[in-house]
């Protein structure tokens, strides 16, 4: 899908530098400034589809991170609930939005008549869920997804409940358990004309087991650059891995977040102070906040979850920033670093793809670049805290 973003890449980063080097502060900065823009603005649209009673509504509310019982969460039943397409934005990225599709099969719903009535191109990619066998209504939305050159993923739902069932037996193994499962599924889109298919099994509601996140990781591969970012920063924490993508998606952003507040601090325009620059860093902290899942809402969640109190999650935080995030905080955390040293030139050149020679610049540069990779390690460590407490591993 183009929509006109352009990332800051390999070329962006030259034009940046190059701007630099002519003294040209400014064209830098509206670059970087540009970037943060789009970045703010980019949409991601994921279809959620399958046969009534699959698990649908159940998988919408997981995959934002909620239970059913959550304020925002998507109605559930064993009836099908969803006569109309309906949209789930994500409680912290609203851009984010999961679309509720009507069951394939209802008397409402025709195969061949229903991507039109669910406007299929407003989609990035659809997930297709199923609870038991692939049946044709699956196979031939698929099709007809692949012919108007869109990607989707079959899930196989309830995992759990497939595994409960098979505890009761003597020589029950759950390896072979779910590789009989997805070999079944397998088997029934081969012989339906699926080339190649892959079938992911997934419990709802334990999320971080099977194989959710082989699903996170093929979709985000498969997105275009500048939404990879926005799917990776909404995902639920639920394992170590997606913590630490965060924290590397999150990092690679600093030089610019640096370089633009330094630079707002060097710019001689009247406006532009010291308090604009703090703005920018309450942002930038707040967004790490959120990211990782650490304000009470989602801690309750997890909570809510995984029946671990949430006085026991919140007790294995350790930042500072978990009290508070506000300018105060980040002048004092600026003082803090701005009096550890003068930056020296071969710090700058190995942390920013960027050069330059601008003093104000490069002193507030190098100060709100250390600062904010100390927070982000900081929260980033809280983060698998938590996530470690909640599954009930040793912190």
């Amino acid at each position: 899908m183009d929509d006109g973003f352009t990332i800051v890449g390999e070329d962006e980063v030259r034009e940046i530098r190059d701007a630099l080097e002519n003294q040209n502060l400014t064209s830098a900065v509206a670059k970087i400034q540009d970037y943060f823009e789009q970045i703010d603005s980019v949409e991601l649209n994921i279809a959620i589809t399958g046969e009534s009673g699959s698990g649908k509504s159940t998988f919408v509310n997981a995959f934002r991170g909620l239970v059913e019982d959550n304020k925002g969460a998507a109605p559930t039943g064993v009836v099908e609930t969803t006569m109309e397409p309906a949209m789930y934005p994500h409680p912290k990225y609203p851009k984010v939005k999961v679309w509720d599709l009507p069951g394939i099969g209802t008397l409402n719903f025709k195969a061949d008549e229903y991507l039109q009535k669910v406007e299929f191109k407003r989609y990035d990619f659809f997930i297709i869920i199923i609870s038991e066998h692939f049946k044709v209504n699956n196979v031939q939305l698929a099709t007809e997804i692949q012919r108007m050159k869109k990607r989707f993923y079959f899930v196989r739902s309830k995992i759990d409940n497939s595994i409960h069932a098979e505890k009761r037996k003597k020589d029950f193994d759950e390896d072979k358990t779910l590789s009989i499962i997805r070999e079944d599924c397998m088997k029934g889109l081969l012989e339906n004309g699926v080339a190649s298919p892959t079938v992911f099994l997934i419990s709802s509601l334990d999320l971080q087991l099977y194989d959710f996140p082989k699903l996170q990781e093929t979709m985000e591969k498969e997105l275009p650059e500048h939404k990879q970012r926005v799917l990776l920063l909404s995902l639920p924490n639920i394992t170590l891995d997606i913590n630490k993508k965060k924290k590397e998606a999150l990092q690679a952003n600093i030089w610019k977040v640096s370089l633009l507040s330094g630079a707002v601090a060097a710019i001689p325009i009247p406006g532009l102070s010291v308090v604009v620059d703090v703005g920018i860093l309450v942002k930038e902290l707040s967004s790490y906040y959120q990211a990782f899942g650490l304000d009470d809402e989602s801690l309750k969640n997890l909570s809510d979850k995984t029946n671990v109190p949430l006085e026991e999650l919140k007790a294995v935080l350790t930042s500072p920033l978990n009290k508070e995030i506000s300018g105060d905080v980040v002048i004092k955390l600026l003082t803090k670093f701005a009096g550890a040293g003068v930056m020296l030139l071969e710090y700058w050149a190995s942390t920013i793809p960027v050069f330059g020679s601008m003093a104000a610049a490069g002193i507030s540069y190098s100060t709100t670049h250390r600062m904010l990779t100390s927070c982000l390690n900081e929260l980033a460590e809280d983060a698998q805290k938590v996530l470690m407490r909640a599954l009930q591993s040793p912190v």
